[in-house]
């Protein structure tokens, strides 16, 4: 999971930052709205959930997610404030945020909701990922291969999420570093090939679902 953080208090960007990248996930950071509101209306795409504050310089929290959501970008959005009354959650969620969460708040709180947010279902899918004899459970983060239990990393179960999101599909590495890798990340380095080699490892047997390389181009994962 890509995370987007628009926080203008350094202090609170920094604490939500690493706690993020220690679950796992990828993080980019932002501290003003017009950039923030820039960035989303451009790559948007690229990220699975936005956490915006509401009081920003340049442009406040409401305004952004009103122009986005009106520009058809419908990342899910948690709402940070100060602001607790029932006007401004009323506020905050019609604007078009899919939560909102009143600071100061846990941290552990923040990631349940996200969770919540990534397993609102939807017409087509389950809320497991199931490809061949592969079946991932976002929310326990297990893996089981048959009737096997496959024990990954954080970063390898968030490796293997994103291949069984595009199962069949040749994914290439710039792919791969976008979704799982923040803006600060070596495009150079064999960091992601080690990850991508110890998920290829722990799924090999004789048999089933297989993560293969496509020579000069990336990987996939077969079934």
């Amino acid at each position: 999971m890509r995370v987007l953080v628009v926080e203008d208090n350094h202090k609170l960007a920094d604490s939500l930052t690493r706690g993020f990248r220690q679950e796992g996930y990828a993080v980019d950071c932002l501290a003003d709205g017009e950039d923030a509101e820039r960035r989303l209306l451009i790559s948007h795409a690229d990220y699975d959930i936005v956490v915006l504050d509401i009081t920003l310089p340049r442009k406040n929290g409401i305004a952004i997610c009103r122009s986005l959501r009106e520009q058809g970008v419908m990342t899910p959005i948690i709402m940070l404030t100060s602001r607790d009354t029932t006007e401004d959650k009323i506020l905050g969620l019609d604007s078009g945020a899919d939560d909102y969460l009143v600071k100061p708040f846990s941290f552990e709180e923040l990631l349940s909701r996200m969770r919540a947010l990534s397993r609102r279902p939807r017409p087509t899918l389950s809320p497991n990922l199931e490809v061949g004899d592969l079946v991932l459970k976002p929310a326990t983060q297990e893996v089981f291969k048959g009737d096997k239990k496959i024990n990954l990393t954080l970063k390898e179960f968030r490796i293997l999420e994103f291949f069984m999101s595009k199962p069949g599909e040749v994914i290439n590495r710039q792919q791969i570093i976008d979704h799982l890798w923040d803006f600060h990340f070596n495009p150079l380095s064999r960091v992601m090939d080690v990850h991508i080699n110890n998920v290829r490892n722990k799924l090999k047997d004789d048999y089933g679902t297989t993560l293969e390389t496509v020579r000069g181009i990336g990987y996939r994962l077969r079934s």
